[in-house]
């Protein structure tokens, strides 16, 4: 297995340089030098938001404003109020950063206002929509995470039942000078899902977030507050959130500002100074995690066999957002089932030691866990076996933590500071499966 140890070890070695690429203060701080602003009030929410703060620090004058960041994060900025909020599931800490933000939003009418935006935002930042609690936010969020939906489908939904999200906020500025700056953690990077927009305009419509619930099998489920908003707004009770167009957001521009994409690029030059022949295969990798596991251990396999769409050594990286329809009652998070489904996968055509996987969310968080991910080798899923451990029942169970935590292939390295969404690296040195024992 020594080939297998050296790829093991080039992929934890890869870690430090997916966080370092991954940083948000230079992207934002070369931005705001293009703007030309020299004051505003700040509203940065989201998983990066310190980092973003950061590169605005010293650029311009701050003129207050309010920073909303996960739980535990214990860190003062001056100049600003910090809010410590709940992620992947809002309580009553989002609640009251809703309201911060909301109210720092309506300070800022007659001025400048500039948002900061990053993934977790969604869940951090909540005022639902009357007559809704952030009860029935909280329930409909944890429902429509475990149901397989992508992250476009979830936010459509969000945006619907929420006063923050879909445009709402930069109407509530309105008619403030707003500029959004968003982090991409999203496949695809459109503005309007990141954070669920909060100063985007909104094409999505009640009636389809209503037909979102419906389609994943989640409406029964959910609280009938919420289908009562979703069917009364499909209906036109309700107004609809802010559409492109629209004159509350007719002073507000968005950009963005980091995406997943720049780290793969930022990848892609250190592997290939190390002697690899790469291929970018996305940045917009969606699905479900097993199913794309499989998928990617059939590009690895021509690329050992056959020596396409690159010949080895190789490397092929991804990025995006990959979903799990949980039905066990197991730990995991998309990124470690993804690894384990591709190792699993070169398992049964015969192979141990010719590739490894690095499968990691560059927020260090992956599902309700305290791994950011797992590094796999074929040989791997042999060692389980060895202990009798039966895989498949593991990914029946979502139970990859586990058993990922049993043979020491997970990554932990603790909350980033950013968020510009999943990274998969597969390391492949196309030794012959004759050789790999």
């Amino acid at each position: 297995m020594s080939a297998s140890l050296d790829l093991i070890s080039l992929a934890k070695s890869l870690v430090s340089d997916v966080v370092e690429a991954s940083r948000l203060d230079s992207r934002v701080r070369g931005r705001l030098g293009r703007l030309g602003w020299r004051r505003a009030i700040v509203i940065a929410m989201g998983k990066g938001s310190l980092q973003m703060v950061d590169g605005v620090l010293g650029e311009i004058e701050v003129d207050g404003g309010v920073i909303v960041t996960p739980r535990g994060t214990r860190r003062g900025v001056e100049g600003f109020e910090v809010v410590e909020a709940s992620h992947p599931l809002p309580d009553e800490s989002s609640l009251v950063a809703g309201e911060r933000v909301l109210e720092w939003a309506r300070t800022a009418r007659g001025g400048r206002l500039l948002v900061l935006v990053s993934g977790g935002a969604s869940a951090l930042v909540e005022k639902p929509l009357d007559p809704l609690t952030i009860d029935d936010v909280r329930e409909a969020t944890r429902l429509l995470l475990g149901c397989g939906a992508s992250i476009h489908e979830i936010n459509a939904v969000r945006k619907h039942i929420s006063l923050v999200k879909g445009g709402r906020l930069s109407a509530t500025a309105y008619p403030a000078d707003v500029r959004g700056f968003y982090a991409s953690d999203v496949p695809g990077d459109r503005l309007d899902v990141i954070g669920s927009g909060p100063t985007v305009a909104d094409p999505s419509t009640y009636c389809e977030a209503l037909e979102v619930t419906r389609r994943y099998g989640i409406a029964e489920g959910l609280p009938v507050s919420v289908i009562k908003v979703l069917d009364e707004g499909c209906r036109g009770l309700i107004e609809e959130t802010p559409k492109p167009g629209s004159q509350a957001l007719s002073k507000t521009v968005n950009e963005l500002v980091a995406a997943n994409i720049d780290v793969l690029r930022d990848l892609e030059g250190k592997l290939k100074s190390r002697g690899f022949n790469t291929l970018i295969l996305t940045s917009r990798l969606e699905g479900e995690s097993r199913e794309v596991g499989r998928a990617l251990a059939s590009i690895t396999l021509d690329v050992i066999e056959k020596g396409v769409p690159i010949r080895p050594p190789a490397a092929l990286l991804a990025g995006g957002e990959t979903t799990v329809r949980v039905k066990g009652r197991g730990k995991g998070g998309r990124n470690m089932e993804l690894a384990f489904s591709w190792a699993l996968s070169m398992r049964y055509w015969g192979y141990k030691s010719e590739a490894a996987i690095l499968s990691m969310d560059t927020d260090g968080i992956d599902g309700f866990t305290d791994a950011a991910g797992s590094i796999m080798v074929p040989g791997l899923i042999e060692e389980l076996i060895t202990r009798g451990v039966d895989p498949y029942k593991v990914l029946e169970d979502n139970d990859t933590y586990t058993a990922l935590n049993t043979v020491k292939a997970l990554i932990r390295i603790g909350p980033t500071g950013s968020n510009l969404n999943s990274i998969q690296v597969i390391l492949i040195s196309g030794r012959n499966p004759s050789n790999s024992s």
